[in-house]
């Protein structure tokens, strides 16, 4: 139950991601953001008010830590969206996304067995031959520092919202779409972007939203019901989903050396997820 529960987050988190990073391409990647967090918001204050649960104050923190990773980690995939492609990006993010929890889940008593760090091992090259663009002189793709934030952002989200117990309620996840909401705003006023939604394409950051937080409904149910390694690992997924519909959609050309790059990381998810 916890890997299809993790599966459903994937594919939830895949349908967010290329539904909010079209929008980015026809506006702000930080206005969409900023709707995005809002709609997730909304979404998961529902939930809260129609499921009961007894939240204490640590359950909030890591509520209001998972609100940080999520609000900086969706801005800049949608920036790198808009940058790049999304054959590109929506990978390295998936790996970042991957790896820390695993590394958290280590430190808090989980031992996974040999196959994760052999996944593990397949990130690294993976990585590396899927942020190469074979026109570009042996130059990054553009997006790769983007995708590598977003990943760091989305292993954030995960390690905290796995620490929420299940008798916790929906509550702490509402703080996080609350604060994720914040951290958009923050980040684009530091880095000095506009987050303000002035367009109409900005709206489809709604729909980008309610399927964030279906998908962060998903995976917490994941992280209930198995392990935290899993369940990031297999949510983590989520490019196969991203990948496919810009292929399909928008007719982005995946490349030999990224195909392989592909290739390995979708290994590397698999192997952490068998073992």
């Amino acid at each position: 139950m916890g890997v299809l529960l993790a599966l459903g987050a994937a594919v939830a988190y895949g349908l967010s991601d290329f539904v909010g990073g079209l929008a980015s391409r026809r506006t702000s990647a930080w206005s969409v953001a900023f709707v995005a967090a809002l709609g997730s918001l909304l979404g998961a204050v529902a939930l809260a008010l129609a499921v009961p649960g007894e939240a204490t104050g640590t359950d909030l923190a890591w509520g209001a830590l998972a609100g940080i990773g999520s609000g900086t980690g969706g801005a800049f995939l949608y920036r790198g969206f808009a940058a790049g492609r999304m054959g590109v990006v929506a990978p390295v993010s998936a790996v970042g996304a991957a790896l820390l929890p695993v590394v958290v889940a280590v430190a808090t008593g989980e031992r996974p067995e040999v196959l994760v760090w052999v996944g593990i091992a397949a990130a690294v090259p993976g990585i590396w031959l899927v942020s190469r663009e074979p026109d570009s002189d042996g130059g990054l793709a553009d997006g790769l520092v983007d995708g590598v934030l977003a990943g760091a952002g989305f292993g954030l989200l995960f390690a905290a919202m796995g620490q929420v117990p299940e008798e916790a309620g929906w509550w702490p996840t509402a703080l996080a779409q609350a604060v994720a909401l914040v951290a958009v705003a923050l980040t684009a006023t530091v880095l000095r972007a506009d987050w303000l939604p002035r367009h109409r394409s900005d709206l489809w950051g709604l729909v980008a939203g309610v399927l964030a937080t279906a998908a962060v409904v998903c995976f917490l149910l994941a992280t209930q019901t198995g392990l935290l390694t899993i369940a990031a690992v297999v949510t983590s997924l989520y490019p196969a989903v991203t990948v496919l519909l810009a292929a399909t959609v928008l007719r982005e050309r995946i490349h030999g050396a990224q195909g392989l790059g592909l290739a390995c990381c979708g290994i590397a998810v698999a192997l952490v997820a068998a073992g």
